[in-house]
């Protein structure tokens, strides 16, 4: 062998070998960054409110009137022995505790007296505590449980804003190591199972380890110099996209070059084609993910904006390894990569066996019509349903999966104190309207009790004036967080008003649930249409075409649609849950719809190019027949990575996790392999239309010749 073509065959192989060492660089050092998230996360519920929303601006009003801003537990005793009143005794013990508290650790100001309930049976505390305790949280609450436990006789809870933070931020713990262990796990097991190869579903896993590596360090950067915002949701929301995400793209390249090197033997010559074939839909695919998530940065909702940038950026650092690390692992290892399975060229898996795929190739070849109607109906009857999904919120009880302390405590403080106790609407206004504010918020149906806060913090006596300003604190009948507590706000705003001169503005738990429902409804009008816009020119670029982008944008919509029927059924009747947090809507369309449309991509995109050398026929069955396993195996990937967030006990990621994972998987099994093939297969060579493919003959074997070059090998 000469020396120039020994030089260029040790550069071949020098190339992947730097790419390898340079991701195990990126696994080794930056590996510890998806541990480290969070470090740099925060659980705050103020970021979970509109920015602009008449609630947001009261919070910002009511800090003047406190010296410190404070986070409230509420402390609820009931008697040991049910249905027993508290006595006199026990109540004057229960106001010593909570003054014991003062001045110690995590404590702002002096503690309530503890009040009883009008049926006598309960006492009720409250206690201010400092917003930056963190992780301290917990230490503090458990001393004031102890406190509470002093009182003979009883039995004491913690409710209120502290209780609900110490319970969520439990719930998000270990979510580093359990939620990524889940899902690799899942992964491993299935590509084991699918692909029967000892080497290949581990590399496919390092390589999303990798792109996880790799966008959880950039994402801690820039959290770390606040120009991202990270939480326990976003935090694993990422984690399952970008696992989820990266195998779905090395599965399309891995098939791609199993085909090419049992057709060219060189595995560089079957890396070269394998990557330009799939350069195209992975980019594309990604491309509409991304997009997608950019899109709620349009949001007025802090927590959605903040999915936007950090899932785009696991988007691309899944693609990033799925066209560099993977090649370069595929090449180095070669056949051995699929070992014990050996490599079959595309025109063996379309024209020997009759599996799965080719029963189902010829059955849509056979009787298009009747697949694409039966189909379209079974969706369209599911879709009747989605109407009934409610986005009015979780309830407070439905909140958490499990049986967390602080609901618990919540439930005993409703059954004795009015619905609203602890939890009052705030409603700030002109210090000399007050007494007309008061009167008014007063009338309101709804209402239980009104009272201006006082210099000591507390409802009663004589109002304390901040820059001309008061705080009004109304308790409302009804549960803070019931449909009939947030019509009572409505109905507050509206009289309050009224008042002349008053510029009064109603806040508080309750306004806050009512316009982080209102906003994202608002944000569906707006960033729904936006996604489906960017999808659709994406999809008219890749495939060079406009009535195929429109169909496949429309089915996708409609398996969207259907799969909010399905969960509304399965949430109220299986789960139990009587409300859908008001983001899941939302995050399902931007992850069903971007996601949903990556597998059409996979298979139209795979049709297109057989169709410029087949024909359009051949090319919809041989495309179907081709990539038939790889795509349903990614789709089943997607589905069980975003299945493991249900491993969080939270009514939010569990409903967003059923939406995606059972979306998913009636795309893939039906839309993308049953309703799309069997419309184009009807529809014929004008589904391309005004492409060249639209312009091909009867017999389906002419008019692409201006194109076919393109796509030969």
């Amino acid at each position: 062998m000469s020396t120039p073509a020994r030089s260029a065959r040790s550069i071949r192989w020098l190339v992947p070998v730097v790419l390898l060492i340079a991701w195990l660089g990126v696994g080794g050092g930056l590996g510890p960054f998806a541990g480290k998230l969070g470090e740099v996360a925060t659980n705050d519920q103020a970021a979970f409110l509109p920015q602009n929303a008449e609630s947001t601006q009261v919070i910002e009003a009511q800090k003047a009137f406190q010296q410190n801003e404070t986070l409230p537990v509420i402390v609820v005793w009931t008697s040991a022995e049910q249905d027993a009143p508290v006595s006199g005794e026990q109540r004057e013990a229960a106001t010593g505790a909570l003054a014991g508290l003062a001045g110690s650790d995590g404590v702002v100001g002096t503690p309530s007296p503890a009040l009883p309930s009008k049926d006598g049976l309960a006492l009720q505390g409250i206690v201010q505590l400092s917003p930056s305790l963190g992780d301290t949280l917990p230490t503090v609450l458990e001393r004031i449980d102890e406190a509470g436990s002093s009182v003979p006789g009883t039995t004491v809870q913690l409710a209120g804003p502290a209780a609900s933070q110490a319970d969520l931020s439990d719930a998000f713990a270990g979510i580093d190591g359990l939620l990524l262990g889940v899902a690799l796990i899942t992964v491993l097991v299935i590509l084991l199972l699918v692909y029967r190869s000892v080497l290949l579903p581990f590399v496919i896993i390092l390589g999303a380890v990798f792109a996880l590596a790799l966008s959880s360090a950039i994402v801690y950067v820039l959290a770390d110099h606040d120009i991202v915002r990270v939480d326990g949701q976003v935090q694993g929301i990422l984690s399952i996209l970008v696992i989820g995400a990266a195998t779905d793209y090395a599965l399309l390249l891995t098939a791609r070059f199993r085909e090419e090197l049992a057709l060219h033997g060189d595995r560089f010559t079957a890396m070269r084609i394998a990557v330009r074939e799939s350069f195209g839909p992975i980019t594309a695919s990604a491309a509409t993910v991304a997009a997608g998530l950019l899109a709620l940065l349009l949001s007025d909702l802090t927590n959605n904006r903040a999915l936007g940038p950090v899932g785009a950026i696991g988007i691309v650092c899944s693609v990033l390894s799925a066209l560099t690390f993977l090649p370069a692992a595929l090449v180095l290892l070669g056949r051995k990569a699929y070992w014990p399975a050996k490599p079959k060229p595309a025109d063996d898996q379309v024209s020997g066996g009759n599996g799965i795929w080719h029963k189902v190739a010829a059955l849509v070849d056979r009787a298009p019509r009747k697949v694409w109607a039966i189909t379209l109906a079974a969706l369209i009857a599911c879709a009747a349903f989605a109407p009934t999904l409610t986005s009015k919120g979780v309830p407070l009880d439905e909140i958490f999966v499990n049986d967390a302390p602080s609901v618990a405590a919540q439930e005993t403080l409703g059954e004795h104190f009015p619905g609203g106790s602890g939890n009052p609407v705030v409603i700030i206004s002109a210090a000399d309207r007050v007494k007309e504010v008061g009167e008014a918020a007063g009338r309101t149906d709804g209402v239980a009790s009104v009272a201006p806060v006082s210099a000591s913090g507390r409802p009663g006596g004589e109002p304390l004036v901040v820059d001309g300003r008061v705080r009004i604190d109304a308790t409302l009948k009804a549960a803070s967080d019931s449909d009939d507590a947030k019509e009572t706000v409505a109905a507050l705003r509206t009289a309050v008003h009224a008042v002349p001169g008053s510029d009064a503005l109603v806040g508080g738990y309750t306004a806050q649930q009512y316009d982080t429902q209102r906003t994202a409804e608002d944000d569906r009008m707006l960033i729904v249409p936006v996604v489906l816009v960017i999808i659709l020119v994406i999809l008219v670029f890749l495939l060079r075409s406009l009535l195929m982008p429109v169909l496949l944008v429309a089915t996708v919509a409609l398996n969207f649609l259907a799969t909010l029927g399905i969960s509304s059924l399965v949430f109220t009747h299986v789960f139990g849950f009587s409300g859908t947090d008001s983001s899941v809507p939302l995050y399902g369309f931007v992850f069903l719809v971007a996601l949903g449309v990556d597998y059409n991509i996979f298979l139209m995109s795979r049709v297109r190019e057989e169709s410029l050398r087949h024909g359009t026929r051949a090319g919809i069955l041989r495309g179907l027949t081709t990539t038939g396993g790889v795509i349903t195996s990614a789709g089943v990937v997607l589905a069980a990575t975003f299945a493991a967030l249900g491993v969080i006990p939270l009514a939010f990621l569990l409903q967003i996790a059923f939406i995606v994972a059972f979306g998913v998987l009636l795309d893939t099994l039906v839309v993308r392999s049953l309703l799309v093939p069997a419309l184009v297969r009807d529809i014929g060579p004008k589904a391309w239309w005004p492409g060249a493919l639209s312009r091909e003959g009867a017999d389906g074997q002419r008019g692409a010749v201006a194109e076919a070059g393109s796509g030969s090998r």
